[in-house]
C-alpha cells in the first residue's frame, strides 16, 4: 500500500509541479506547453529555442528510458528544423523539480534539478526557495487528514485479508494464498 500510495502522490505531485513550471516560465518567458510528442515545454531566451522534458526527481528512468528521452529530443529538433520555424540555437533540456545534478552536460542534452532547475524556468535564483514553504504549509495541512484516511484504509485492508487469509489462530492459510495466487 505504501508503495502505491507513494507512486501515486509522486505522479500527482509531479504534474502539478510540472504546471507549475510551464505557467511560472510563460509569465517570464513566453513559455508554453509544447505540442511536439516527449516534450513538456518550449521557451526562448537569449536567442536560443530550449525544448524541456520536466521530471519530478534526477533518478527518474533507466537506460531505455532516458534512450527514448533523447530520441525524442532528436525527433523535436528535427521538425522544428524541417518546419521551418526555427533557424536558431536550439537546445535541449531534461529539468527535474527537485534534487541535484553534478553533471550538467550529457549526451545530447543539458540536465538542471532543483535550484537550478527553477532558475532556468523563471530567472530567480531564489525561487526554488520561495515556493518551497509554501508548500510546506499545505502539505501539513492535508497531512492529518491523510494519515486518519491512510489509518482507516490499513485497518479495512488488514480486516479483510486476516479474515479471508488467516486460521482463527492467526497464522496465515498458506494453502488459502498459495490458490489466490496459482489456481486457474
Amino acid at each position: 500500500m505504501d508503495a502505491y500510495l507513494s507512486s501515486s502522490e509522486e505522479a500527482l505531485f509531479g504534474d502539478w509541479l510540472e504546471g507549475l513550471a510551464i505557467h511560472i516560465n510563460q509569465l517570464v518567458y513566453g513559455g508554453k506547453k509544447s505540442g511536439i510528442e516527449g516534450i513538456d515545454l518550449e521557451f526562448e531566451k537569449d536567442a536560443v529555442r530550449y525544448l524541456v522534458n520536466i521530471k519530478s526527481g534526477p533518478n527518474w528512468g533507466n537506460s531505455s528510458q532516458i534512450k527514448k528521452m533523447k530520441l525524442e529530443f532528436s525527433k523535436a529538433i528535427k521538425t522544428l528544423r524541417t518546419s521551418g520555424n526555427v533557424k536558431r540555437e536550439i537546445r535541449c533540456v531534461n529539468g527535474c523539480c527537485y534534487g541535484k545534478e553534478t553533471q550538467i552536460h550529457k549526451d545530447g542534452y543539458e540536465k538542471y534539478c532543483g535550484s537550478k532547475f527553477w532558475e532556468f524556468v523563471s530567472g530567480s535564483p531564489s525561487l526554488y526557495m520561495d515556493i518551497i514553504e509554501p508548500l510546506g504549509h499545505k502539505a501539513n495541512k492535508h497531512s492529518e487528514n491523510f494519515m486518519a484516511a491512510y489509518a482507516q484504509i490499513l485497518n479495512k485492508l488488514t480486516f479483510e485479508f486476516i479474515n479471508a487469509y488467516c486460521k482463527p489462530t492467526g497464522e496465515l492459510d498458506w494453502e488459502k494464498i498459495v490458490k489466490l495466487n496459482s489456481m486457474n
